[in-house]
């Protein structure tokens, strides 16, 4: 048996492994001991990468549909050569507009297929162009935007030294954090408490993440914005900003203290489900503290103001003095120290009139919610998608309307690892290698390590069938299409020349990483200091603590409609939030039976039991759950941790009619996508960003 270093594909930490090999074949993966930064931590997801790339249910050959909508396998020069031909088909009919992408989560953490995705795309000239992150994070590029002037600049929390940490809309002994790439998050966490510090959960349920109950600061769906507003108005009211730094580094200081004086303690406390006094109780305590740091996940992100949400964030971080801090928030540079440059953006210029209102792009998207109403358009409709990595079919809100759409496309192209749902509407599925079949590097995390460091991985062994990686599926397009290929003048193209460029930067090579331990290079710890002297990317190089398109584009203003709205809710207003679960944790693991375990029935919806008594509900019944995007069944299940008006689903569910996934289709469960809104008004018009929690919902008994 050979022995093998790697890294999981995942999420952000990049965790090291030990891949296990036998006559060509992965037997076993294993935490990597020796890794000089995640020093043996993986959790399940990692993990379960053996039995992803051994499930039976993977696409191992192209496919095409067949008119009675049943698959045949065919090989890749029919593929290519069939695939292409459309593409001149539809082009010569209906022009560049016709075409359109979907870009998947795991392409993030695929340092060689995104950039091939990309140079296929431009070339084809494809204008309807949407990602994933309008689904979870776009929100933070928009707000670092504004804040620093750059899309690729989010301060994390200095784990080893705050005294403080404020943790908002994230649960991170499940989901393992996002927006921060640090192995064992919660050993972390656990370490902070161990030394006299205090940790801070706000959500609307009391999350497995809290030790006791007093760490959970409860509070209702989609209310953050006016907690921290409420929280920045105590501290600037009680002086507890730091001066120093506020005048040294901070513009537009009026217009935030304007904006969160509004929003007073005593104003929100009702809509945001907490008294007054414990509003200025946890401002305090954050101020206060020797040193405190703060982050915030997607609890906050797809609510309906993810972008203020986040500005906020930032500002609490920035007036207390704690940002640049050791103990605060830091910049992590990693390997590449020219990313805040290479991200810098002025907002302004993304957004244009279209067909259905002003809208923007967000790094080359549009909003994911519009894919369907980009099929329907009277004007320039979308006729051909390519999906990469992707399943918008049950991760886009209105399950119903993408369905439908989709049957008006004249092309639909999926490249995945799975003919999923979106696979099995397809016309050409293409199956993709795995992390353990292709070349990378660990680029998802740049900027966003606690530790930085830069790894290389190499096939551990040969790619199973026919599956081939996103960059040599893409070139082979390009060639077939006449456009420039990698693979033009050689069958071994310089993958890493773009790496290499990257990491000359601090005098690395991808050939010298590959030579260390692990394949790893562990690059210096964090360290505060630089941060407002090369970091931020404004005009005038501060902080903008009240970025101005946020009120041209009418975000400071709907933070108070939307204020009034809450205010006018009936007290019984149900809100559908989402609930993370360690067997669900993306749309490609939820054919594995080893991941999902004894959890492998539908989801169910969580609601405080004297919710489901006013209701006449009860614990282990099938109930109603809708409104007025879509319907789904599901059994009732009780928990007291969650906050009053807030009802928990998971995601994972709906898998009914994807057959070729058999394990996941034979307890599919229900899409509480389902109940999302799409469409125009569905998205925050400063991010793209999708509204995906506090969904008002009604429930019943089936």
């Amino acid at each position: 048996m050979k022995e093998r270093a790697t890294y999981c594909r995942v999420c952000e930490p990049s965790c090291g492994l030990i891949a296990q090999v036998e006559d060509g074949e992965l037997t076993g993966l294993k935490p990597d001991q020796e890794h000089p930064v995640t020093k043996g931590f993986a959790c399940n997801k990692g993990l379960a990468g053996l039995e992803l790339h051994r499930d039976p249910d993977r696409c191992n050959s192209p496919e095409r549909r067949r008119a009675d909508g049943s698959f045949e396998q065919i090989s890749w020069q029919t593929a290519i050569a069939e695939i292409a031909e459309r593409v001149r088909e539809i082009d010569a009919k209906h022009g560049q507009s016709a075409f359109g992408s979907y870009i998947g989560n795991p392409m993030a953490f695929n340092a060689l297929g995104g950039p091939a995705t990309g140079s296929f795309l431009r070339q084809l000239g494809a204008q309807h162009n949407f990602s994933s992150g309008t689904q979870d994070c776009t929100n933070k590029f928009a707000g670092s935007e504004g804040v620093y002037g750059t899309s690729t600049c989010h301060p994390i929390p200095d784990f080893d030294h705050t005294d403080y940490l404020l943790v908002l809309g994230s649960n991170p002994q499940v989901s393992r954090m996002s927006f921060v790439s640090i192995a064992d998050p919660m050993g972390r966490l656990k370490a902070i408490k161990a030394r006299g510090g205090t940790v801070r959960y706000v959500n609307s349920r009391t999350i497995e993440s809290a030790s006791n109950e007093g760490e959970v600061v409860l509070v209702r769906p989609d209310s953050d914005v006016y907690l921290l507003a409420a929280m920045l108005c105590e501290i600037a009211d009680s002086n507890r900003m730091d001066p120093a730094v506020v005048d040294a580094h901070g513009t537009h200081m009026d217009e935030l203290l304007a904006f969160v004086r509004q929003y007073p303690a005593e104003r929100v406390a009702g809509v945001v489900g907490l008294s007054a006094e414990g509003i200025r109780a946890l401002a305090r305590e954050f101020a206060d503290a020797e040193s405190a740091s703060a982050t915030m996940s997607t609890g906050l992100n797809m609510g309906r103001q993810g972008t203020i949400a986040y500005w906020l964030t930032q500002m609490l971080v920035f007036v207390t003095g704690n940002l640049d801090r050791r103990g605060g928030n830091l910049y992590s540079t990693g390997f590449y120290p020219d990313a805040p440059r290479s991200g810098r953006r002025d907002s302004r210029k993304d957004f244009f009139e279209s067909q259905w209102g002003r809208i923007r792009r967000i790094r080359g998207s549009l909003p994911g919610n519009l894919i369907a109403d980009a099929i329907h358009a009277p004007e320039e409709p979308m006729r051909a998608l390519f999906v990469v990595s992707g399943n918008p079919i049950l991760t886009i809100g209105g399950e119903s309307r993408m369905r439908e759409a989709f049957k008006k496309l004249e092309l639909v192209v999926t490249v995945d690892l799975y003919r999923n749902a979106t696979g099995q509407l397809a016309d050409y599925v293409l199956p993709a290698t795995d992390g353990f079949e292709r070349h990378d590097v660990n680029l998802c995390g740049l900027g966003l390590q606690h530790q930085p460091f830069v790894q290389v991985a190499e096939p551990v062994v040969s790619a199973r069938g026919e599956r081939k990686p996103e960059w040599w599926i893409f070139a082979k397009l390009e060639q077939a299409l006449g456009y420039r290929s990698i693979l033009d003048k050689t069958d071994t193209p310089p993958l890493f020349s773009r790496i290499d460029h990257m990491l000359s930067r601090i005098g690395l090579s991808t050939e010298e990483v590959k030579q260390a331990k692990s394949q790893t290079v562990a690059l210096g710890a964090l360290e505060p200091g630089g941060f407002y002297e090369s970091v931020i990317q404004t005009e005038d190089g501060r902080v903008d603590c009240c970025p101005g398109y946020f009120r041209e584009e009418g975000a400071i203003d709907r933070v108070e409609m939307i204020f009034k709205e809450m205010l006018a809710e009936p007290d019984d207003q149900l809100k559908l939030i989402s609930k993370r679960e360690p067997s669900m944790h993306n749309s490609w693991f939820q054919n594995l039976p080893k991941v999902r375990g004894r959890n492998n029935r539908e989801p169910k919806l969580w609601m405080h039991p004297e919710d489901a008594e006013v209701r006449g509900l009860n614990a282990g019944e099938r109930v109603r759950v809708g409104n007025e995007n879509g319907e789904i069944e599901v059994e009732l299940a009780l928990d007291a941790g969650l906050a009053r008006g807030a009802a928990a689903l998971p995601h994972g569910g709906g898998n009914a009619n994807t057959p070729a996934l058999r394990f996941a289709s034979e307890e599919p469960g229900a899409n509480a996508n389902a109940l999302l809104p799409s469409g125009p008004g569905s998205f925050e018009p400063i991010s793209c960003q999708a509204f995906m929690t506090g969904i008002p919902i009604e429930v019943s008994p089936a």
